[in-house]
């Protein structure tokens, strides 16, 4: 009897449980069932777009959304800086931003629909009954066509090999010369992906973006100091001057003189003559004729322009802070060399008594490096060697005791026709001039000069014609 009713209530438990399921069950259907068909053609529940719900939502609605969202970047732009300038600025509409609301609607569309059935039921279940949350992220679409050529285009423009230094020493005097230089390389492979990141930012701040162009150097495999033996390792110094408004006779000689001087090496601890190497100064030489001063006139003689040699010369061995050993001021002022320049910054010289000499007193040997700007009328003078811990202070020109300029002259020429005058020098007042040169080796000073110059008043001057 007692097996009986344990049996009993046995089985009347088991059928509790059972009915209770089926209960469970049958509710679980149901609601399951009413939600698939409130659902339709929409979006599951507990699918987030960018941490947003869109359950429930139409494709329709997604799309239209972010159509809203691609609308507010349509005065957004992204502006490429090189080496600190920018160098491109690229618009919302030339980018053709836009958000990928299509893509992402369809991506949110397919959660519970998927072909796998096993997958696609399990989806239904876990978002009707609200188990797990289903996110995605949008992303802001752009052509970067433009972009492709923009680096294309940069590449071309900024991309550099490095040079290798080149020192070919024959009979005296450097032949072949040049200082090693780094090469230079569009970093193109982290641009793109820097790009990116930029545009991705816009979805948290659509404000206009900045982004950098990198770039790498490239080092040459050979550098000046491996291949010499007279220790010359660095650019040192220059002299630069302006001979604008020069006849073209002069250009010719001074262009004649400064070849003279490329790629000789003045030794450390000597003495260095103009003169001696720009040798004899004729037609000989190669030298035409251009106006000088002699003798108190201007009138033409072999190797006018020479002067603007020994004065670029000169302010590049100022410069480099090296002891001027001998320098003459020009009688006068001369247009040519304040150009660019103070007055009394010139070197005149007159073989065989009027010479410029500079020393080298630096660790190394120097080497001259001439060069002319042909097209901006720029010569060049430039030092390379060793430095040292020389520091240089040039002061600003003091111009005193001015005077007028003297009444105009007027000279017979006979290579001119009757009836034809040319101006050939311009009037100028006269002054005398200084200014302090000093050069400092660590904390003692090393030199301690004041270069005068004494500049006459000159008058302006005319040549007339005298020939039939």
């Amino acid at each position: 009897m007692i097996s009986n009713i344990k049996n009993y209530r046995g089985n009347l438990v088991l059928f509790l449980m059972i009915l209770f399921s089926l209960i469970i069950l049958g509710s679980t259907g149901y609601i399951f069932f009413k939600q698939e068909n409130n659902i339709g053609s929409k979006i599951y529940p507990n699918v987030y777009l960018d941490k947003q719900n869109f359950g429930l939502k139409s494709r329709e609605e997604i799309v239209n959304y972010y159509n809203g969202k691609t609308s507010k970047l349509s005065k957004t732009s992204v502006t490429v800086f090189f080496a600190n300038e920018p160098v491109a600025t690229f618009s919302a509409q030339i980018l053709g931003l836009k958000y990928d609301g299509k893509t992402i609607a369809e991506r949110a569309y397919l959660v519970g629909r998927s072909t796998n059935l096993p997958s696609k039921y399990l989806q239904k279940v876990l978002t009707i009954f609200n188990l797990k949350k289903f996110y995605f992220e949008s992303q802001i679409e752009y052509d970067n066509s433009e972009l492709k050529d923009f680096l294309s285009t940069s590449e071309d423009k900024y991309n550099l090999p490095a040079k290798n230094a080149l020192f070919k020493f024959e009979k005296g005097k450097v032949v072949e010369f040049r200082k090693e230089s780094n090469g230079l390389k569009i970093l193109t492979e982290k641009f793109l992906p820097d790009f990116d990141k930029i545009i991705g930012d816009l979805k948290t701040d659509a404000a206009n973006k900045k982004v950098i162009l990198n770039s790498e150097v490239i080092k040459p495999e050979i550098k000046l100091s491996d291949i010499n033996e007279y220790g010359i390792e660095e650019f040192i110094a220059e002299g630069k001057s302006d001979y604008t408004h020069s006849i073209p006779q002069r250009v010719h000689n001074l262009t004649l003189a400064a070849s003279k001087f490329n790629g000789v090496l003045i030794p450390k601890g000597k003495e260095f003559s103009f003169n001696e190497i720009v040798g004899d100064i004729s037609s000989l030489t190669g030298y035409q004729p251009a106006y000088i001063i002699k003798d108190g006139k201007t009138i033409l003689g072999d190797g006018g322009g020479v002067c603007q040699v020994s004065t670029t010369l000169f302010r590049a061995a100022l410069n480099a802070g090296l002891p001027i050993i001998e320098r003459t001021a020009h009688a006068y002022r001369v247009g040519y060399y304040e150009n660019d320049s103070q007055p009394g910054f010139d070197a005149t010289v007159y073989s065989p008594t009027v010479d410029l000499k500079i020393k080298n007193d630096t660790p190394g040997y120097i080497l001259i490096e001439t060069e002319i700007d042909e097209e901006n009328n720029l010569l060049y003078f430039k030092f390379y060697g060793k430095k040292d811990s020389r520091r240089v202070e040039i002061s600003k020109a003091t111009v005193y005791d001015v005077v007028p300029p003297l009444p105009p002259k007027y000279q017979d020429d006979p290579t001119l026709k009757k009836g034809v005058t040319k101006q050939v020098d311009f009037p100028a007042w006269g002054s005398k001039v200084f200014f302090t040169y000093k050069v400092f080796q660590g904390d003692k000073l090393a030199i301690d000069n004041k270069f005068f110059s004494n500049f006459r008043p000159w008058a302006a001057v005319y040549l007339v014609g005298t020939a039939d």
